[in-house]
């Protein structure tokens, strides 16, 4: 197993949660994201964003962290979505998520939760082969 940090989103989990946080880990031909909030790319700050704004935020998250573990969004196999429950959201999610996964979308979830512990609305983590093959 491969714990890989990526900067600087390692940076930004290590000084909110306080600890060593890994965002992404490869095992076994797979690379596994951990679920990350809409970080400011500038400050790392989590601000109050539009919805939209948030999830270009998390996937271009998403994207730098697989290509640090060598794999890219196109060998995305699954996607765990967790968002605040407003309807407005899923037509939302989906109109952004078409823009990233073009070609063919991965198995996908899409849960509600209560709220975070923080000014945003949704998270998503997701699995990935890795390499760089199609």
């Amino acid at each position: 197993m491969k714990r890989i940090r990526v900067e600087p989103l390692s940076t930004y989990l290590e000084r909110r949660r306080k600890g060593p946080i890994y965002p992404v880990v490869v095992a076994e031909g797979l690379v596994y994201l951990s679920g990350l909030p809409p970080f400011d790319p500038d400050t790392g700050d989590i601000k109050r964003l539009p919805f939209e704004r948030q999830v270009e935020i998390v996937f271009d998250q998403m994207k730098r962290c697989l290509e640090a573990a060598g794999s890219s969004l196109a060998r995305v196999i699954k996607c765990n979505v967790y968002c605040t429950p407003d309807p407005a959201h899923f037509i939302a999610f989906n109109e952004v998520y078409a823009r990233y996964f073009q070609e063919e979308s991965p198995a996908r979830i899409f849960v509600h939760v209560p709220s975070w512990p923080g000014p945003f609305d949704v998270e998503v983590d997701c699995v990935a082969l890795a390499g760089p093959g199609g």
